[in-house]
C-alpha cells in the first residue's frame, strides 16, 4: 500500500495526463462511431418528399386534360375509364385488360387519339360495328366534332348537357329537363336501364334510346 502510495507522489501527474487522454479517445471514438444524420441524403426522405402519384406523372407526360371513355365489345373488362389526355385507343384497350380471344382487331384504329366521352366498341370477328359506332371502332359523344360516320352521336346520360340530350330523336326539352333532374336527385346513371325510373320514359323508349345513349 505504501509503495502505491509513493508511485501515486511521484507520477501522479503523469498519472493524471494518462486518464485525460484516455477519456478523450472514449470520447471521439464514440462520435466516430455515431456520425450525424444528414437528412438530405436520407433516400427514404427523398423518395417521400418527392414521390409523385402516378396518374399525376402519366398527366404530366400526356400533357392534356383527363378523359374518360366507356369501352364495350369483345374487351376483358367493358366499362368506363379515366385516362390521361393524349391517350390512344391502344392505352383504352390496355386499361379494360385487352381484347378477347375472338376480338376482330382489324375493325379498331388502336392509334386514335381518345376524346372525353368516347365509346370504343371492339366487335368479335365476323361482327360488324353498329353505324351508330363506326369510325375506327370508335365513337364520339359530348365532343365538338362531327361524326365521321355522318349518323346520331352516342351521349353519356352522365355528363351530356341538356342541348346533347336535346340532339337525340326521342328526347325532347321537357325529357331533357328530366334527366338532368334525375341526375341531380340520385346521381349517376349505372346503365340506360335507369331511364325507365323516370316518369315518361317506358320500356319501348327506352329500347329505341339504347343504341345513341351510354353511361
Amino acid at each position: 500500500m505504501e509503495h502505491l502510495e509513493e508511485i501515486w507522489l511521484n507520477h501522479r501527474n503523469k498519472i493524471i495526463m494518462v486518464i485525460v487522454l484516455l477519456i478523450g479517445a472514449v470520447v471521439v471514438g464514440g462520435k466516430a462511431y455515431h456520425p450525424q444524420t444528414n437528412v438530405n441524403n436520407d433516400p427514404f426522405m427523398t423518395t417521400t418528399s418527392k414521390r409523385i402519384p402516378t396518374t399525376q406523372k402519366q398527366s404530366q407526360v400526356k400533357g392534356g386534360k383527363a378523359v374518360c371513355v366507356d369501352i364495350k365489345g369483345a374487351v376483358l373488362h367493358p366499362g368506363v375509364y379515366r385516362l390521361p389526355g393524349g391517350s390512344r385507343v391502344n392505352e383504352a384497350l390496355i386499361a379494360a385488360g385487352h381484347e378477347t380471344p375472338d376480338a376482330d382487331m382489324n375493325q379498331v384504329n388502336r392509334a386514335k387519339q381518345l376524346v372525353d366521352a368516347q365509346v370504343i366498341y371492339v366487335p368479335k370477328k365476323g361482327e360488324q360495328i353498329p353505324s351508330l359506332l363506326s369510325g375506327g371502332g370508335s365513337s364520339i359523344s359530348a365532343a365538338n366534332e362531327n361524326n365521321p360516320s355522318g349518323s346520331q352521336e352516342i351521349v353519356n346520360l352522365n355528363t351530356a348537357t341538356k342541348e346533347q340530350l336535346c340532339k337525340i330523336t326521342g328526347i325532347g326539352d321537357k325529357k331533357a329537363d328530366l334527366i338532368l333532374q334525375y341526375r341531380q336527385e340520385h346521381g349517376s346513371f349505372n346503365s340506360v336501364d335507369d331511364l325507365k325510373n323516370i316518369n315518361g320514359f317506358g320500356e319501348k323508349t327506352v329500347t329505341k334510346l339504347k343504341p345513341m345513349l351510354a353511361v
